[in-house]
């Protein structure tokens, strides 16, 4: 009769919990260090500022500026954020954020108030946003020539709706949130709006099903599919978010300037790109960080405002972006190459 004898406890391997969640732990020791960084070089950048201009830059109502600039830009990015996470590309933000503005600030929209001109703001970028899905995601379209596309389409209409010509807004409620007297303890409304929409984005991110899903189909995109995970339909939920914050931007974009203009959201894609790749997020998909693109919002807007401020040209200020842009792709480069 065959008797079965138990191993040693001893001898059983145990797997250590250190050990089973060490890429876990390394991934999240590199993401503070890189937040770290991003908050030195913002920490940097405000004692620079405060030394060349300290009457000005530190004045309240700079820094009230500089955070109300980085509010629009700002929520563009959290977008952004998702779109290029998913390894894909918005090359239109700029373009929808104009088109969304005027639209909400022609003489027949204005006629329904205050909720007619943020409802169609809204309804505009959703829209664009959906026409870049159903292309990417059904239509099969590389990212970069329909978001290419609807750039050049969207700034063409926004041109014809306005002729040329800046669109005033005569809508109290909506000029009044501008002003200083609605300021909360403070804090201009834009600046909480985008507060919200950080706080929203960064809880989806890394708190949902949905934001598991969008870095799993920026990893890899088959073997997602292979999983489980539709991800015609996700690539498609990303574009409209993307148009979502676009439409949103627009709204503050029409309450910080009183006006719709062909000519807003200029360069806005590049920008929020920018803010994105600098704050941690992979070009290449697979990775996203809400608070490393705030983060790169913030510094690049208040490298804006200290070069206003020191009556620095806007070419050099273009270069030092350029020159931040290339160490973050490089730093990525090899953060990747040694994991």
């Amino acid at each position: 009769m065959t008797q079965h004898v138990s191993p040693p406890r001893g001898d059983t391997p145990k797997v250590s919990p250190f050990k089973e969640h060490a890429p876990w732990r390394t991934l999240a020791a590199r993401a503070d260090v890189r937040t770290l960084s991003l908050l030195g070089v913002l920490v940097a950048l405000i004692v620079i500022g405060g030394i060349t201009k300290p009457d000005e830059f530190l004045d309240t109502r700079n820094l009230q500026l500089v955070l109300t600039q980085a509010s629009v830009i700002g929520v563009v990015t959290v977008g952004m954020t998702f779109v290029i996470t998913s390894g894909g590309i918005d090359l239109s933000v700029g373009a929808i954020v104009a088109l969304s503005s005027v639209w909400a600030t022609t003489v027949a929209t204005q006629e329904y108030g205050f909720a007619g001109v943020l409802f169609t703001a809204v309804l505009v970028g959703v829209g664009c946003g959906l026409v870049n899905g159903l292309l990417i995601a059904y239509g099969g379209m590389v990212p970069f020539i329909a978001t290419l596309a609807m750039l050049a389409s969207a700034r063409g209409l926004a041109l014809q709706i306005t002729d040329g010509k800046t669109q005033i807004v005569t809508i109290d409620g909506i000029l009044k949130l501008g002003e200083r007297d609605s300021y909360v303890l403070g804090i201009p409304p834009l600046v909480l709006v985008f507060a919200v929409v950080t706080v929203i984005g960064w809880l989806i991110l890394n708190r949902t099903t949905f934001g598991r899903r969008t870095v799993a189909v920026g990893g890899n995109a088959e073997a997602a599919r292979l999983a489980g995970i539709d991800v015609r339909r996700q690539r498609l939920y990303l574009y409209l978010l993307s148009g979502l914050c676009c439409g949103i931007a627009a709204f503050l974009l029409i309450i910080l300037s009183g006006s719709g203009q062909n000519t807003n959201g200029n360069l806005y894609e590049l920008d929020a790109i920018a803010a994105a790749i600098i704050g941690g997020t992979l070009l290449s998909g697979g990775r996203g960080t809400i608070t490393g693109s705030v983060l790169g919002v913030l510094i690049f807007t208040t490298i804006t405002n200290i070069f206003a401020l020191n009556n620095l040209q806007s070419d050099v200020q273009q270069i030092a972006k350029g020159a931040i842009i290339v160490a973050a792709v490089l730093v990525q480069r090899r953060t990747a190459s040694t994991t």
